[in-house]
């Protein structure tokens, strides 16, 4: 492993009279190291009582205190793309510097959305002239690179055309990072489930783990990986496990590994061996911890702790890449290729459930890529080709559809009571819950972005296609 020699290479905004100080550095000091990092709470609580519950607490504390929250995972510190922060900003211009903090010259391109823990910003990201994947480490106070590291080198995979070669978001603990890639050595194979013959690359994920300091702690492959989609398997961390999802068109898997060292704790086999690239979310539900995702032409739960399945649903599609949601009533997740689904699990059955625990279905949305989200009686889901929808959870009668923008690749982020939708030209919709479309704003960036948005401390971080910006109130 070596340290890529680069310059800083940070722009301020033209707003911008002084850095942004480091935010709360005390706070990991007073926090468990794991209580923000495992994406898990009691799901009977639901995004909008976990989030009155936590201000009522934070209420309680010091401002400074009170406005601290890390993003440390795809989507953030539950895995669902909510934050209880109420100072994110709501407007703002790329283009014009209006409430951008800074801006800072990426090395390389990358998907993958930035984790944030206190003082340090992480991203993954592909040199693809090199065929470097790197990870980097960011100053959330002004943007500028602390370090660097080369995590493997290996040829280009084979992928799809709205994919990237640094998709999979980090993880961290506060004290160590987890970051996963796809390695392959160059040769073809004929690609398995494809409409037209093609040959793609099969490889190995390589997941490696890297302390603050960007000191390699250990790096393993945890098994085969085939897709002609190309790769994305965002590491989860529960207790002390690293979970990574590796279902891929051939013997797919979900394995566990021990965080200290790399080592599989317990490894399970898909049943159906087909592509998908859904992050597993983990709630206290229904008297249990459960594990689910969907993917491989089924919905899971899965014991965390062990990997042995609770309950299964077949179906309702073939294959998935948006990450599910959760509140008091049960899971709801958006599917797919080739059918398009909208549905709410009740989370409480054993075995398989496919005919009794589907409390509703829909399918006047058609989302594939984007993940929805969860605030108070709303599900909100943004559709790939530009329009947005809003359900009722309860019954899942769709309350409004309209077009904001052209196409979403972001999940949705929820902070502030509002909904934040980031569309693939750069322009982000602002809109107000209710049983009709209110839009607060729309902000241009100035760059397309395929990323999914992270909020940290009163901050709100785009990576676009060049730059990671910070967005804050000045």
């Amino acid at each position: 492993m070596h340290n890529p020699p680069q310059n800083s290479a940070t722009e301020s905004g033209l707003a911008m009279t002084s850095k942004l100080p480091r935010v709360f550095p005390e706070i990991a000091e007073q926090r468990p190291a794991e209580a923000n990092a495992a994406c898990r709470y009691p799901a009977h609580l639901g995004p909008g009582r976990l989030c009155l519950l936590l201000l009522i607490l934070i209420s309680q504390l010091p401002f400074s205190a009170a406005l601290a929250e890390n993003w440390p995972c795809w989507r953030g510190p539950r895995g669902d793309g909510t934050s209880v922060e109420t100072d994110v900003p709501t407007v703002w211009d790329g283009k014009t510097g209006e409430n951008i903090v800074w801006k800072s010259k990426l090395r390389g391109t990358g998907h993958a959305s930035p984790v944030i823990w206190n003082d340090r910003i992480f991203l993954s990201g592909c040199d693809e002239a090199t065929g470097e994947r790197i990870l980097t480490c960011l100053d959330q106070a002004n943007g500028e690179m602390l370090w660097q590291k080369t995590v493997a080198k290996s040829k280009l995979e084979t992928k799809h055309q709205l994919n990237s070669y640094a998709s999979g978001t980090p993880a961290t603990d506060g004290k160590t990072v987890y970051v996963s890639f796809l390695t392959v050595d160059g040769h073809e194979i004929p690609a398995p489930n494809v409409g037209s013959e093609r040959n793609v690359t099969p490889g190995q994920i390589l997941v490696a783990a890297f302390d603050f300091s960007g000191n390699e702690l250990w790096h393993v492959t945890i098994g085969d990986f085939i897709s002609a989609h190309g790769f994305c398997s965002s590491p989860v961390i529960f207790e002390n496990l690293l979970i990574v999802n590796g279902d891929h068109d051939g013997d797919s898997y979900v394995v566990a590994l021990d965080r200290s060292n790399g080592k599989t704790v317990w490894k399970t086999p898909r049943e159906h061996k087909i592509r998908s690239y859904c992050t597993p979310i983990i709630r206290d539900i229904a008297g249990r911890t459960q594990m689910v995702m969907s993917g491989s032409k089924q919905v899971v739960s899965l014991d965390p702790r062990t990997g042995q399945e609770v309950w299964k649903i077949e179906g309702p599609t073939e294959q998935f890449v948006s990450s599910m949601v959760a509140d008091e009533q049960g899971f709801y997740l958006t599917a797919g290729y080739p059918t398009h689904h909208v549905m709410a699990i009740s989370p409480d059955g054993s075995g398989d459930v496919t005919t009794s625990h589907v409390r509703w279905q829909s399918d006047e949305a058609k989302c594939y890529v984007p993940s929805p989200v969860l605030t108070g009686p709303y599900l909100f889901v943004a559709d790939d080709r530009g329009t947005v929808n809003c359900f009722e959870t309860a019954t899942g009668k769709r309350l409004w559809q309209d077009r904001l923008g052209k196409h979403y690749s972001a999940s949705l982020l929820t902070a502030n009571g509002l909904v934040y939708f980031t569309a693939d030209d750069g322009i982000t919709s602002v809109v107000r819950p209710g049983d009709k479309l209110d839009v607060v704003a729309k902000n241009e960036l100035g760059e397309y972005t395929w990323s999914s948005p992270a909020i940290a401390n009163g901050i709100l971080y785009i990576r676009g296609e060049h730059h990671l910006f910070a967005i804050g109130k000045h």
